[in-house]
């Protein structure tokens, strides 16, 4: 009877780390003779247990069908460094540097070694699962050090790649991946099938429906779903108040400099620039992960339709220029100067100067002058353009937003909160 369960099982020999607990397949056949489940090796299909209970004898037991996924999708701290080893366990052992996630994939490729579906790769540091191969064994959840792996429907379609414990301070200056905590995800959730399960987002797919609220509310833009281009759908994005140009960037660059922070220190009015102007170094750049923020002659600029909202490069400002502002048609002024209107003229070639043009001219009045500088009421303005035609200074700038992304909210019962 042994051999009979061993031509139905998968064969694959998980060498003690599968799901049914035991060296070999041929000790899981001996166990299910004896008397254990027929659906015992947690990679046998429905069909296979059936054949199984009618050679037993017995009734068959539900199958249920799972594959593996990963919670982690940020840089590999055994891919960055050498530690000698090729062990994941092992690794772990040895520790973690101060930059690096200790709740992340180490990306050594145990997983990968004791895959016999060969459903596991290491795709640039990162563990990638092929769900069309895995059978869901759970070799590779139950050798995993960090615990990462989690088994999901095999028709699951939105999913949280983080196991982060760090909080949303740490998490940020660690990984641009990771989950910090907030807990939109699981407050919107209509299904209330996501919990905050120490700083961070678990999903439950026994309540998950894939409605992609959690994906849409998501601040890092960290949940995925695979049914929607998320860059498309959104509620707010990341805009540069500053309009500086190339003055300022062309003196920190003469200057050596290289990191935004290192400019941020200086006395900016003692080299005849803005003081709380671009600085132009990038520091934004370095982290969006979805190519949305440029530098443009000198200043760091946003691409609307690329940036998801996800204000990594908010935190990685150190003049507090880049803020979020929801994601609608309407102006927006790109100015955060505190210098005398007098000094502007001099400071910078295109800076809010509070002329009022604006003002006077806005057939809505959506516009006043506050602190010296225009300010754009988004719930009145209609995107007319008089303001920008009237701007002398080119500071204001225009925000298109597709007719598709009104619709999808719309069809999402998703209120916009202009």
């Amino acid at each position: 009877m042994i051999k009979e369960i061993l031509k139905v099982l998968p064969g694959g020999d998980c060498g003690g780390y599968g799901g049914c607990g035991f060296e070999t397949c041929e000790a899981c056949a001996e166990a299910i003779a004896s008397g254990g489940a027929v659906n015992l090796c947690p990679a046998c299909s429905q069909e296979n247990a059936d054949k199984i209970a009618e050679a037993l004898g017995r009734e068959t037991e539900q199958v249920i069908d799972e594959v593996a996924f990963v919670r982690c999708s940020g840089t590999s701290a055994g891919q960055s460094r050498s530690a000698g080893t090729d062990s994941c366990a092992e690794f772990v052992k040895l520790g973690f540097n101060e930059n690096e996630c200790k709740f992340g994939c180490v990306g050594l490729g145990s997983c990968a070694r004791v895959c016999d579906a060969g459903a596991i790769s290491i795709t640039d540091g990162r563990v990638v699962v092929d769900r069309a191969k895995c059978n869901g064994c759970r070799a590779c959840q139950n050798v995993c050090p960090q615990n990462l792996v989690q088994m999901v429907p095999p028709d699951a379609s939105t999913f949280i790649p983080c196991a982060s414990q760090l909080g949303e301070v740490n998490t940020r200056k660690i990984c641009g991946y990771g989950c910090i905590g907030c807990g939109e995800c699981a407050d919107t959730c209509p299904e209330k099938a996501i919990t905050m399960v120490n700083n961070c987002a678990v999903i439950d797919y026994d309540k998950c429906v894939g409605c992609i609220v959690c994906s849409v509310k998501c601040k890092k833009k960290i949940i995925k779903d695979e049914a929607h281009d998320l860059t498309k759908l959104k509620e707010t994005v990341a805009f540069v108040k500053c309009n500086g140009g190339k003055k300022a960037n062309d003196k920190f660059k003469a200057l050596g400099l290289e990191d935004c922070s290192h400019a941020a220190k200086l006395d900016a009015g003692l080299m005849n620039i803005c003081n709380e102007g671009c600085t132009g170094l990038g520091n934004c750049t370095k982290v969006c992960r979805y190519d949305a923020i440029h530098i443009v002659n000198g200043t760091a600029v946003v691409d609307f339709e690329k940036c998801v909202g996800c204000l990594d490069c908010v935190h990685a400002c150190p003049k507090n220029l880049i803020v979020e502002v929801p994601y609608v048609g309407s102006k927006l002024v790109a100015c955060s100067s505190k210098a005398p209107i007098d000094d502007r003229y001099d400071l910078c070639y295109s800076g809010c100067i509070d002329c009022t043009d604006c003002v006077h001219n806005c057939p809505n009045r959506a516009i006043e002058i506050v602190d010296s500088h225009a300010i754009v009421n988004g719930n009145i303005c209609e995107n007319c353009d008089v303001c920008t035609y009237m701007c002398s200074r080119n500071v204001i700038k225009r925000m298109d937003v597709p007719e598709y992304n009104y619709l999808q909210k719309k069809a999402l019962k998703m209120k916009e909160d202009r």
